[in-house]
């Protein structure tokens, strides 16, 4: 079943379908990837992904597997190669923890500087993002990636933070991580987009800022309707 043809549904500019990319890409797998319209799902997502209807999913050997972090496990116990969680199962363990952790928190807290501009809500959401990057970074001390000396299943799992982050805090104007402030985490960041396959994948700069910003005047318009 492992040979069997390999399909993402995605999006270009998602983080979530990028973390599978990369784990694909790490296991050296060939795939096909389909951009999804978000805004106009088609029936293969809905069929695909009907509890959820959302991407990413993973087709292979004629069955779908939806939800990213699922979808890493999936592809790390399906190709064996370059594994991606640890052999120790305290150490597997814990990295589903953090992973876990991220997902809970860190998604919903740097998105919430990004998608509110001033005021209470937008602090708060700064300071809570702040608060739990200094959590990641206390994981990181001493090491190059999450997973040791090379890259493993949480350096994907925070992968979008890496990249994302900087344009969050260029179109908000807000600065969240700093060298001096957050050391660890600055030399992951470098460390992890300068990695071959890491690097290959990542979005355009300018076609994903440009995204970004229409993304959050989006956002930011709903708000207003919804006042």
């Amino acid at each position: 079943m492992a040979r069997e043809e390999v399909t993402l549904l995605g999006m270009w500019a998602s983080p979530l379908a990028l973390r599978i990319e990369w784990a694909l890409k790490c296991k050296g797998i060939s795939y096909k990837c389909i951009d999804e319209d978000l805004l106009n799902k088609s029936q293969r997502l809905l069929t695909h992904n009907p509890i959820h209807k959302k991407i990413p999913v993973l087709l292979h050997g004629g069955k779908s597997i939806p939800e990213s972090l699922v979808i890493l496990e999936y592809i790390d116990e399906t190709w064996k190669q370059n594994p991606l969680l640890p052999e120790d199962p305290y150490e597997r363990a814990m990295a589903r923890f953090w992973a876990k952790f991220v997902d809970e928190k860190c998604w919903t807290t740097i998105p919430g500087v990004f998608g509110n501009e001033g005021g209470d809500e937008q602090e708060k959401s700064k300071e809570k993002a702040i608060e739990e990057l200094r959590i990641l970074e206390k994981q990181l001390e001493g090491k190059k990636f999450f997973g040791g000396e090379s890259v493993g299943f949480l350096d994907i799992v925070c992968g979008w933070i890496a990249y994302w982050l900087p344009f969050i805090e260029d179109i908000t104007g807000l600065k969240l991580v700093d060298e001096t402030s957050f050391p660890a985490l600055s030399a992951w960041f470098k460390a992890y987009l300068s990695v071959p396959w890491v690097k290959e994948l990542l979005p355009p700069p300018d076609k994903l800022r440009a995204h970004l910003i229409t993304f959050r005047q989006k956002l930011l318009s709903s708000r207003l309707l919804n006042i």
